[in-house]
């Protein structure tokens, strides 16, 4: 049974939720990061588990960032074949890794508070929540521990992120990631089919990609990280961003103050955020 899940905030504070149609309806957790850790039991995703828990209709309910309290936010750089080419490179024979903070998420609608004095591009992805804990995993098991997909923005600070050839000082900076609005369950979406990653400014569409162009699909890049870092209910992995980065355009393009920063995938939903640029 497809579910779309999120945390969401009320007159009366945040709680775990459920879109029942097109009303929200209560889940035992204050957020997806409580009710993930809670239904992990026997190493298997049980989405089950989570419907059977829905409770009272909510008033008022807004949809904020999915996961505040992530363990682990682990991206994929260089995985669509178009956004490797632009880059000058070859196809990868193991995916390019970084990490992330959870400092680093914001929400579905939040404002971009960023430095002026940093260029600021957009990186448009889909990220896979994991739903069970995942350590040395083969690709069916990492398969069948999904929770879920979200919606990703990986705001990247260019000249930061340049500066050396370890990506973090230009990816890890606090709120510039937007994540949501909801977690669609795996048996709503196949991003191994395909579906379409779309980035807009003020608009203007700067991005489109399909998933099916990847070239470490979600499985993969799970049972890959999970060799190494063991990967726990909560954690996000991003998957990686289609072409059209502001840094590979000519000439080069980056957000400006007051830009509305759209990302948007079929089946999950839109993120929209604006940016503010500070002194």
């Amino acid at each position: 049974m497809g579910m779309r899940l999120a945390t969401v905030i009320t007159p009366t504070g945040t709680t775990a939720a459920v879109l029942d149609g097109d009303r929200w309806r209560a889940l035992p957790a204050t957020d997806l990061s409580s009710l993930l850790a809670a239904a992990d039991g026997d190493g298997r995703w049980d989405a089950g588990r989570i419907a059977s828990a829905t409770g009272a209709e909510l008033t008022g309910a807004v949809p904020v960032s999915p996961l505040p309290r992530p363990g682990k936010v682990v991206c994929c750089g260089l995985n669509y074949g178009d956004h490797i080419r632009e880059t000058g490179r070859e196809l990868p024979t193991h995916p390019t890794l970084f990490a992330k903070f959870a400092d680093t998420l914001t929400g579905p609608r939040d404002e971009l508070v960023l430095p002026s004095d940093a260029q600021w591009d957009w990186e448009a992805e889909l990220a896979v929540v994991v739903g069970a804990t995942l350590r040395r995993a083969d690709r069916d098991q990492a398969r069948a521990a999904i929770a879920g997909y979200t919606v990703a923005n990986d705001v990247s600070a260019r000249d930061w992120q340049y500066r050396t050839l370890q990506w973090l000082q230009g990816k890890a900076w606090d709120a510039s990631t937007p994540v949501g609005p909801v977690v669609v369950t795996p048996d709503e979406i196949d991003p191994v089919a395909g579906v379409d990653v779309v980035c807009r400014i003020n608009g203007e569409q700067v991005q489109r990609g399909n998933t099916s162009t990847l070239v470490f699909d979600a499985a993969d890049l799970l049972a890959y990280v999970s060799t190494f870092a063991t990967l726990r209910p909560g954690d996000l992995v991003l998957t990686g961003t289609p072409g059209g980065v502001g840094v590979a355009r000519e000439p080069q393009r980056f957000l400006a103050d007051g830009d509305v920063l759209e990302t948007a995938i079929d089946g999950i939903g839109t993120l929209r955020n604006t940016v503010r640029l500070t002194a």
